[in-house]
């Protein structure tokens, strides 16, 4: 029987320690490193060809320092491969929308978001309030913190709110650190064509805008990415392209039928809170290819329809494996 249980022990050890790509090895894995090092890929690429593209993570705001503290060691390789951070819920939606985020919540971010700020990096804020006073709020501070914001008045990133933006301007914006405010607009439910969705935005003095590649499975072209860069005031913006690279997502063009009865051994579970959406082990290399690594990638569509920039989600995914 000891004899059984010693045989046992060994192949587990074995097991353990010789974790492949695909497994969550959490006894040898690092799984901040793992983002880290994906999002360092994603830009070395990028900026290889397109040396000014904008790589911005958003949430994971952790992963700015070794140690995930405020006070930690800087990551100075990750830093040094993006060009700002985007961060969610951070005065309103932590916990519900248009409700304030706690002060304990809020400190804790802006203590990591000041250090990638205080490295040169542009912070943008979205804020989930519809209510006209908090929005007002919402601009206002983090303004004074430093960031630009947008405060979205629907999760969903459906809707171009009225009026002017905040700090709005009629600057020509080449450069992400030079723009003054942004429009979050990642969901093109309300426009029934491409076209009206250009007509839409082209009626707006946003300084940025963060959009989707694709509106009914259409990608946008570089010809179209290029009216969506003209302010109504005549000056210019940078259109950043949104990238979930720690979430695999049912309708996209790169989901193949057959996983709806066998997903590969990378997918791991649904996110609860939005279907269609499935948490991937994103170190491996099946995935990394598809977001980047292969020739005609996630990246390299965007690359081709002329972004400014990509706007990387569920940096965040390391929580879940942790």
């Amino acid at each position: 029987m000891k004899k059984i249980f010693l045989l046992f022990l060994a192949f587990a050890v074995l097991s353990c320690n010789s974790d492949d790509e695909n497994s969550a090895g959490s006894e040898n894995r690092n799984f901040r490193q793992d983002m880290r090092d994906f999002v360092i890929g994603i830009s070395q690429k990028a900026k290889g060809i397109k040396p000014n593209f904008a790589v911005i993570p958003q949430n994971g705001i952790e992963l700015v320092t070794e140690n995930g503290e405020e006070d930690g060691a800087v990551s100075s390789a990750y830093l040094n491969a993006i060009d700002g951070n985007g961060q969610e819920d951070l005065l309103f939606g932590y916990d519900n929308d248009d409700e304030a985020t706690s002060t304990e919540d809020c400190n804790y971010l802006k203590g990591l978001l000041n250090v990638s700020k205080n490295s040169g990096k542009k912070i943008l804020v979205t804020d989930y309030c519809s209510t006209p006073s908090k929005m007002g709020t919402s601009y206002q501070q983090n303004f004074a913190s430093g960031y630009i914001s947008f405060a979205a008045p629907d999760r969903n990133l459906t809707v171009i709110p009225n009026g002017n933006p905040y700090n709005g301007n009629s600057d020509v914006i080449t450069n992400l650190s030079q723009a003054k405010n942004f429009l979050y607009l990642v969901n093109p439910v309300n426009f029934a064509s491409k076209s009206a969705f250009i007509n839409a935005v082209a009626t707006t003095n946003y300084d940025a805008i963060i959009m989707d590649l694709f509106l009914n499975d259409e990608a946008f072209t570089a010809s179209e990415i290029n009216q969506i860069r003209n302010k109504a005031n005549g000056g210019k913006r940078i259109v950043i392209c949104y990238m979930s690279i720690g979430e695999a997502e049912d309708y996209r063009y790169y989901w193949e039928n057959s996983w709806n009865a066998s997903k590969p051994i990378w997918i791991a579970a649904e996110n609860p809170d939005w279907a269609g959406n499935f948490k991937v082990k994103y170190w491996s290399a099946d995935w990394q290819n598809i977001i980047y690594r292969s020739s005609g990638s996630y990246l390299d569509k965007i690359l081709m329809a002329d972004f400014d920039g990509v706007y990387l989600d569920i940096i965040d995914g390391f929580e879940y494996f942790e």
